[in-house]
């Protein structure tokens, strides 16, 4: 079976945090590969608020073309909405039987995690990766008590977000190194100032 990371979320941009973040987790934590699933609304996120579908999914094949660990996926495009965690993992699961799927998450979510829907199905189907986020602790000596199946990743902490990035863009900031040089690119020359 292919170990393969689901990295779901905006995307609204994809940023370096994204790639160094997914990057670590094939190089050290054992995963085959990592899959950037583009969502189309998360039902926790105002829909307004994200750029249009289809360009957050053409950044985010242009940041991972070079690396073949990373694929992106617009799998959630064509699945009801809004997208359930449970119902993407277990459509993925049915289309792509050869692999097995690990579900990677902030430290900010796992704290809410009981909240989300299905959790226990969640949880009892699919291992989990906790990745650290600034601000968002889970205690690493309590690893006893998390379920076997959740694996506390001991990434470096990127303290980068998209909402920094598209208002760093709207007021002018010159921020390319906080991008994959062909997202900066393709912003720059395509989509200068989005709302």
């Amino acid at each position: 079976m292919i170990k393969t990371g689901i990295f779901s979320g905006s995307f609204n941009p994809i940023h370096i945090g994204h790639l160094a973040l997914a990057n670590y987790l094939c190089e050290f934590e054992g995963l085959d590969e990592v899959w950037f699933l583009v969502t189309p609304h998360n039902p926790l996120k105002e829909k307004a608020d994200l750029w249009p579908d289809e360009f957050r999914l053409k950044l985010v094949r242009a940041a991972i073309e070079d690396y073949p660990k990373f694929k992106a996926s617009d799998f959630e495009f064509t699945l009801p909405q809004p997208s359930y965690t449970i119902n993407t993992l277990n459509a993925l699961s049915r289309h792509y039987p050869d692999r097995k799927f690990h579900l990677i998450i902030g430290s900010d979510n796992w704290l809410t995690f009981n909240r989300w829907y299905k959790a226990d199905e969640i949880l009892a189907n699919y291992p989990l990766i906790i990745y650290p986020r600034p601000g968002y602790s889970v205690d690493f000596d309590s690893r006893a008590n998390l379920p076997t199946n959740v694996v506390l990743s001991q990434a470096p902490v990127f303290d980068i977000s998209s909402t920094f990035i598209r208002g760093s863009l709207k007021s002018g900031h010159d921020i390319r190194y906080f991008l994959h040089p062909s997202v900066y690119r393709i912003i720059k020359e395509q989509y200068q100032s989005p709302t």
